[in-house]
């Protein structure tokens, strides 16, 4: 098993490397599994029926949401925890505490250390097409780079994220923001300096 990425010749609109083209890698998702699917393998490879795994599967979703409503971090059956937080702006004066502060609401997951262990020791496939999408290189690798989730993505008083920001060169492209060596993701358009979620300076994570 490998995580296949994508290396797209691509034009960047903003940042260092302006109007010029950089090579930003993507990971490549092929769809999204439906619950139906998971139970049916699920059942095939337990031996359980699928009316029962689905009836369990229902049980644990309502607990989760449940006990994170009530501030728990909820353990989620092999794959580590989750929990509900917020962002929010900070002020120096206690008389400006408010909920206007509030800036979002959050689902925090925390991967367990079995799925960071196999994230980690899952190798790359990467493929590099140019800008007219002709292939021009293919790449098989494994890299030496952490395992990074919410609890450890930069979370910091003065403006850090829990998800990660953007870098502190990359400028963002069209479907989505580029690292500075050409490291992309598919949902988070990084900022020319690296800045949160929201582009709050103050901003802070809670929870």
């Amino acid at each position: 098993m490998s995580i296949k990425v994508i290396a797209r010749q691509t034009l960047q609109k903003i940042g260092k490397y302006v109007d010029t083209y950089r090579y930003v890698m993507q990971t490549q998702l092929y769809n999204t599994l439906s619950q139906k699917k998971v139970i049916q393998e699920a059942s095939l490879r337990s031996g359980i029926q699928k009316g029962a795994l689905n009836a369990a599967w229902e049980a644990i979703g309502e607990v989760i949401k449940a006990w994170a409503t009530e501030g728990h971090s909820v353990a989620v059956p092999g794959l580590g925890t989750m929990r509900f937080g917020v962002r929010a702006s900070s002020v120096a004066d206690v008389e400006d505490v408010s909920a206007k502060l509030i800036t979002s609401r959050r689902v925090i997951f925390t991967p367990s250390v079995d799925i960071k262990n196999e994230l980690k020791d899952t190798g790359i496939n990467i493929t590099c097409y140019d800008k007219d999408g002709k292939l021009v290189k293919q790449v098989s690798s494994k890299d030496e780079a952490e395992v990074e989730d919410n609890e450890n993505a930069g979370d910091a008083e003065n403006g850090g994220t829990e998800n990660g920001g953007g870098t502190e060169n990359g400028g963002s492209t069209e479907n989505g923001g580029s690292t500075d060596n050409g490291g992309g993701t598919e949902n988070s358009g990084s900022t020319d300096n690296g800045g949160g979620d929201n582009g709050d300076d103050d901003g802070v994570s809670l929870g």
